[in-house]
């Protein structure tokens, strides 16, 4: 088998067609001949370029609207015939089918149609059946075939065309052909998942994932650990989506960490400026305030010392004075909407600080699926879009809360979902004042959070925890009564939990013997 082959004559259909009359003229400067397709036969003969119609191939016109044009042995078998083996040759030269030696095709823009949030017919218009069939029939062939999915990779074939002679190896062609099978893979992919959300199907028979390299990443969470970041397409606001403006690379525990902040602060909506500061994808502090300032201010206050080398996440627009404060400790990350020509100034004295722009905030009750791996298989959610809100609340203790409590629990509950299970937050004054986080016992995150709270005051200096008349938060139920007690015991007037345990009955009666507040959300929040 031959190391090289020579590109003779190059299939051109392509749905975007930027570039497409360089990639054109290059080829033609190689004496390649040229076939196309509808509008990229035109575009290529408006630039002056001699091109041969599919149809003049087939013999078949395109019809029903363009649904058939390419589907023919013409094409499939110049495609697919083998040129080291003459029983292929003979069935070639007997049918006047005439080898093809390079495709470049971009699919429909079916996820961009569906992201555009197009109606029915339209998403599957833009599904691509020829497409597809020709890159797979290209891939199959790979030792002679450069089979192109991209504009990128008719750049990568021209250049070895160009240092060759018009030849390209096949190492190049084969590598050409694994990312066009994955390439047509996304795509069904994103055709199977979107048909299933249309169908309101949760568990289809088989399931389909797939994304796109967006950035090779240095390593993984560990530097034994190789990795990489693939983005699916969804336009959701967040880390895949962002401009970064500046800073180092990010890395893969950088872009864990920031999903995690930025999705906490979609949770808290836009309705007063939020903070929230992250590490290891768990909130340090998080926090409300009449300006961005002032929130991060409160955000910082609930754990300083884990804020070091963490993510800030905000909801508004940064500006000079909040980038200035956050500039005096190491920050890893900064994600917000937006950020204006002060706090722009303010960053770019810290060139490895990592500045996110999104133009939006994530929405906390749009579906989604979250897929996760275990050996030999995948687990796959709804990403959690529960939400609770003032009249789902069930009092269930003799005092009532008060409506700065009520305005405090709903605060700590939106925390709380953010945080890993088992969770307990402490929350007063529209700001995290003590979080525990991930621990095998509840009663051990009611401890870790106090704690925290009375770093807070020993680093701050002050005479008094701020937990004293704060609100709690259990993503679950609680068990026993004693992680509620140990919540009272930090100062905690007021709880919010799910409920549903078969000791609700004693846990309600110790919140009633220590005179407190305790509501039920009838919804848990675990997070794994």
């Amino acid at each position: 088998m031959s190391e090289r082959f020579k590109v003779r004559r190059a299939l051109l259909s392509v749905s975007d067609k930027e570039g497409l009359v360089e990639h054109g003229q290059r080829l033609a400067s190689h004496g390649v001949e040229l076939v196309s397709t509808g509008g990229t036969a035109r575009a290529l003969k408006e630039a002056g370029l001699d091109v041969v119609d599919v149809a003049d191939l087939t013999g078949f016109p395109e019809m029903m609207d363009g649904r058939v044009k390419t589907l023919h042995p013409a094409v499939h078998g110049g495609l697919l015939y083998r040129r080291d083996l003459e029983s292929h040759r003979k069935d070639a030269e007997q049918h006047g089918i005439e080898a093809i030696d390079l495709v470049y095709i971009n699919l429909y823009p079916f996820e961009a149609t569906v992201a555009s949030n197009a109606d029915f017919d339209t998403c599957v218009e833009n599904i691509d059946i020829g497409g597809p069939a020709m890159l797979r029939a290209a891939a199959k062939n790979g030792q002679s075939v450069a089979v192109c999915t991209d504009a990128g990779d008719v750049a990568g074939v021209l250049a070895e065309m160009d240092a060759n002679e018009g030849e390209v190896s096949t190492e190049l062609s084969r590598r050409l052909a694994a990312k066009t099978y994955a390439r047509t893979a996304a795509y069904d992919a994103a055709i199977s998942g979107w048909y299933a959300e249309q169908l309101q199907d949760t568990a289809p028979d088989w399931a389909g994932f797939g994304g796109k390299l967006a950035q090779t990443l240095r390593y993984g969470e560990n530097p034994h650990q190789s990795a990489a970041f693939y983005t699916t397409g969804a336009k959701r606001p967040g880390v895949a989506n962002a401009r970064q403006v500046q800073g180092k690379e990010l890395s893969y525990n950088n872009i864990n960490d920031t999903d995690a902040a930025f999705e906490l602060i979609g949770e808290l909506g836009e309705e007063r400026p939020a903070v929230a500061i992250i590490k290891h994808a768990n909130p340090c502090g998080v926090a409300m305030g009449e300006s961005p300032l002032k929130a991060y201010r409160a955000a910082l206050e609930c754990d300083c010392t884990s804020a070091f080398g963490g993510i800030v996440a905000l909801n508004r627009l940064l500006d000079e004075e909040t980038a200035s404060e956050i500039t005096k400790i190491f920050t890893e990350v900064v994600i917000a909407p937006g950020a204006d020509e002060g706090a722009l100034a303010v960053f770019e004295k810290k060139k490895n600080l990592r500045l996110l722009l999104t133009n939006g905030v994530p929405d906390p009750q749009s579906r989604g699926r979250i897929v996760k791996t275990v050996a030999g298989g995948l687990l796959v959610q709804d990403r959690d879009f529960g939400r609770v809100g003032r009249d789902d609340l069930r009092v269930v203790t003799d005092r009532e809360p008060t409506e700065a409590e009520l305005d405090d629990m709903l605060f700590a509950w939106r925390v709380a979902k953010h945080v890993k299970s088992n969770t307990i937050v402490y929350v007063k004054d529209g700001a995290t004042v003590g979080i525990g986080a991930g621990q095998m016992s509840r009663i051990d995150s009611a401890r870790i959070a106090a704690r925290k709270a009375e770093d807070a005051a020993e680093t701050a200096g002050w005479d008094t925890l701020k937990t004293k008349g704060c609100v709690a938060a259990s993503d679950a139920f609680f068990p026993f009564a004693d992680g509620l007690l140990k919540a009272a015991e930090a100062g905690a007037t007021a709880v919010i939990q799910p409920g549903g345990s078969i000791r609700d009955e004693d846990v309600i009666k110790a919140a009633d013997e220590a005179g407190l507040a305790m509501v039920f959300t009838g919804m848990r929040h675990f997070r794994h």
